[in-house]
């Protein structure tokens, strides 16, 4: 009956040692009044902001609210408030934590059988398990190249929304410069009108063709009405790629130094564009990493073949005597030998290796077709630039010399004004054009492309480099 209660007094002071060292659970509970609050008072002039900013360019900028965002700073600010990046940092430590529990040892098992109805009757076994063949191993190299799949997914997020922010900054540049040149052929159209007035009060041209300038003046109003409209509506996409309100952009210059000039295509060549698809495209890594992830749940799923063993002590008081044993347990593989899951991790191998390779085609068939579009867009581009030098340098000074000599009216001035201006709306669609076609090729790489521009470094994840330039692999 002594022995008993040591025993189980033992027992009862183990259990309330290993409590201590639990966690506790903190509540953390969501006010949706309180987030969308957050949401609508977000700003880019967020001192908060100016210092993450500031830290990840590795530069100190002038006192007082930042002004002129760039690229690289507007994507900055998104990585700043986006809750997407938020998430997928979660689920980066949700697989980092996995590797803990890859790696932990299997706690040991204690059993107590006291004696009922008599008290000379108690037993006291202590069990450890040993896992054999290497299994703990195999389930950490597989939980960690989870792990690095989870790093790819939260850049392949961040490349993505470099992405939205590029193009939204794209789209709003073109707009407000739409605006302004049609601003401008507003005004030498309401010139023109002016000029064919009075050559019609003269009687040196008929009504009609006043008309047909009215008309086109009303036509051009209007589209300068529909370019506010667009420019308005691009603004909001913009702040909403930044997970900002409108107003939060009240008070930001926008820049781009390079806009105007993207690279040359010749600094692409086919094998280093695919070169660095297959190299540097992020679902091409995470892809390889399911893979040898897939390479460690069979080799797991093999060793499973082989039980694991349970040894430990043990103690027996039966009527005033102690009996101490060591005891020895296993599972015998009689039935089955782990064919159905060893089966199962084959075709997951088998399976993750076909769909790397097509995400590997998939990747290469893209950066060709993408590098052939950037290609015959900057040849569209340097026709449109020709075209508008001609009428600017040659045309216009012509006919302004025209004028001051008096062999020609403000009328043909008028004329070769508005033909400059079709050619700079014909330039700036071709800009748009190589625009979007350089974006689609840098998604093709995901990496930037143009001179200067930089992809932020995401905390907790590769950067976006190939493994020659040091990137991991």
């Amino acid at each position: 009956m002594v022995h008993s209660k040591y025993a189980f007094c033992i027992c009862v002071g183990f259990l309330l040692f290993t409590g201590c060292a639990t966690r506790k659970y903190h509540a953390a509970p969501i006010s949706p009044v309180e987030t969308a609050s957050n949401l609508q008072t977000r700003t880019l002039q967020d001192a908060a902001l100016k210092e993450y900013v500031e830290s990840n360019l590795g530069k100190e900028t002038k006192a007082g609210p930042l002004r002129t965002w760039d690229l690289q700073m507007l994507t900055l600010a998104a990585f700043y408030f986006s809750p997407t990046l938020e998430a997928e940092r979660a689920r980066l430590a949700r697989a980092q934590a996995a590797i803990i529990t890859a790696g932990a040892r299997p706690n040991p098992t204690v059993s107590m059988t006291p004696g009922v109805p008599s008290p000379y009757l108690f037993g006291l076994d202590l069990s450890f398990p040993i896992q054999t063949t290497g299994k703990r191993r195999y389930q950490v190299e597989q939980a960690q190249n989870l792990g690095d799949a989870a790093r790819y997914t939260l850049a392949d997020s961040a490349w993505k929304i470099r992405n939205q922010i590029r193009a939204a900054l794209v789209d709003l540049l073109l707009a407000s410069r739409q605006v302004d040149l049609l601003r401008s052929e507003e005004q030498i159209r309401s010139v023109q009108v002016e000029l064919l007035q009075q050559r019609l009060e003269v009687g040196e041209i008929s009504r009609p063709e006043v008309d047909r300038g009215r008309i086109e003046l009303s036509n051009t109003r209007l589209a300068v009405r529909n370019a506010e409209g667009h420019a308005a509506t691009a603004r909001s996409s913009l702040a909403a790629a930044i997970q900002i309100p409108v107003s939060g952009l009240n008070g930001a210059d926008l820049s781009w130094s390079q806009f105007d000039h993207p690279p040359a295509v010749e600094t692409f060549s086919p094998q280093q564009v695919q070169k660095e698809a297959v190299l540097n495209r992020l679902d091409v890594r995470s892809a390889l990493a399911e893979y040898v992830a897939t390479e460690s749940v069979l080799r797991l799923e093999i060793a499973r073949q082989y039980p694991d063993i349970n040894v430990g002590p043990g103690y027996q008081y039966e009527e005033k005597n102690s009996f101490f044993t060591v005891g020895l347990s296993t599972t015998l593989p009689i039935f089955n030998r782990n064919q159905g899951p060893i089966a199962e991790a084959e075709a997951r191998r088998k399976e993750a290796e076909a769909n790397f390779r097509a995400t590997q085609a998939l990747v290469i068939a893209q950066s060709e077709t993408a590098l052939a579009r950037y290609s015959a867009a900057l040849k569209e581009l340097a026709e449109a630039d020709e075209s508008l030098s001609t009428i600017q340098v040659l045309q216009e000074q012509m006919a302004r010399r025209a004028v001051e000599s008096g062999q020609s009216d403000k009328l043909e001035l008028n004329g070769v004004l508005l033909q400059g201006s079709v050619a700079a709306k014909a330039r700036l669609d071709a800009l748009g054009r190589a625009q979007a076609a350089l974006g689609e090729l840098e998604d093709a790489l995901q990496r930037p492309l143009g001179q200067g521009d930089l992809m932020p470094p995401i905390p907790d994840s590769p950067l976006f480099k190939t493994p020659e330039q040091g990137g991991k692999p």
